[in-house]
């Protein structure tokens, strides 16, 4: 059996994390999201995979080229113009055979949900349920059948979504032929499964765990869930007086500075000095070459690659970018006073903690506040002092 992983899209709505890379190549754990997806589908047994690609298709190219690191065979799609899901499904037509898996590069499935999705009856929708079904398809199920698919209804009929993830066999193809453009002008697959359900055709999967990632702040959520099945190691240096406390990993040509406090679940990567005297609190990511210093705090936050938050910094629930240089004593807020939902440029997170969004290279000068919920587009330049609040662009600029 094959899969098919739609990864062409550049995920908008993470934006400004996505303005230099595609979404599904956003770290969790300090991989890319869609390498867990990869290695959960592969762990259930299915080695031949079908990527479709497109925007920033060359970093997937690059960074997973044939498969053969991770014991799979990969092959690739491109679609040129992100025309909608139901042609993202065709591109792939001429390189599957058999049934064949379509599952979204950005979620986060279980291992044995994907196996057990592989044994159904083609055609086949996994679902799951949510707390807020009408961001999601909502979908209604009888006798383990399909009968109805309603998109993001502001009175949705039930609390089951699509989940994104299906089995098929190539005669999909020709469904997805008849799909003509929707209103906002694309090739929408659930055009497809709406014949599928009027036949009464499309099986339903329940999932056991499913999880979309469609903000950034969906990203600390994911980043969790790894952390907490990831296994601990310590490659690096770690220098008597440094406290571990739960599962860490540390990364090769790391150095951990006497007096640093570390909490786990919590992976560094390659190459970071990390202290002296710095805390570091569960569920935190910090990918490789960054330098965490001096009585610097950084609390259940993604920190990418080659970031430098050097001495008297406070980092909380937040999403950092490539190349980013906090001045001595910056501070980001993570709590509103009256502890309401979280709001970043009008969206609510639903989390009463978050901090900020911070796109790549971003350089803060000395003593800069960042206020809770700000979202900084990359390269961005704040003077020493500076107060921070709302939705910066890129190159933003504040003297």
């Amino acid at each position: 059996m094959e899969c098919v992983v739609l990864a062409a899209g550049e995920g908008k709505r993470m934006r400004p994390l996505t303005a230099k890379r595609p979404k599904v190549m956003l770290p969790l754990a300090n991989l890319p999201m869609m390498e867990h997806l990869v290695l959960a589908t592969r762990d259930a047994g299915i080695s031949k995979f079908v990527f479709v690609v497109g925007y920033g298709e060359r970093e997937i190219r690059r960074y997973f080229d044939d498969g053969s690191r991770w014991g799979i065979e990969i092959e690739y799609a491109s679609q040129r113009h992100q025309s909608g899901t139901a042609d993202a499904v065709k591109v792939s037509q001429d390189l599957v055979s058999g049934p064949f898996l379509v599952m979204n590069g950005d979620m986060v499935l279980k291992q044995q949900d994907i196996a057990n999705l592989s044994q159904k009856t083609a055609p086949c929708m996994s679902t799951s349920s949510t707390d807020h079904p009408g961001d999601f398809g909502v979908v209604m199920v009888e006798n383990g059948r399909v009968t109805s698919l309603e998109e993001k209804s502001p009175q949705p009929k039930s609390n089951i979504i699509n989940a994104g993830a299906y089995l098929f066999t190539p005669e999909i193809f020709d469904y997805i032929e008849k799909v003509r453009p929707s209103p906002r002008g694309e090739l929408e697959l659930t055009d497809a499964l709406s014949v599928l359900i009027g036949e009464n055709r499309l099986e339903s999967h329940a999932l056991s765990y499913w999880m979309d990632v469609g903000y950034p702040w969906d990203l600390l959520e994911a980043n969790t869930t790894f952390l907490k099945s990831h296994s601990p190691e310590i490659k690096g240096t770690v220098e008597e007086g440094v406290s571990l406390n739960g599962p860490v990993t540390i990364g090769e040509g790391s150095v951990v500075k006497s007096g640093t406090y570390i909490e786990g679940p919590c992976i560094i990567g390659k190459n970071c000095r990390i202290g002296p005297h710095a805390y570091v609190r569960g569920a935190t990511s910090i990918g490789d070459n960054c330098h965490i210093g001096h009585c610097s705090e950084i609390k259940n936050s993604i920190v990418m690659s080659e970031t430098k938050i050097p001495h008297f910094n406070y980092i909380g629930d937040s999403i950092i970018g490539m190349g980013c240089n906090f001045g001595a004593g910056t501070k980001v807020a993570n709590l509103r006073h009256d502890h309401a939902p979280v709001k970043v440029c009008g969206k609510d997170t639903r989390r009463k903690k978050f901090g900020a969004v911070i796109g790549d290279n971003v350089q803060f000068g000395i003593n800069c506040s960042i206020n809770v919920g700000t979202m900084i587009g990359s390269n961005s330049l704040f003077a020493p002092g500076s107060y921070i609040e709302g939705c910066i662009g890129e190159k933003g600029i504040i003297r």
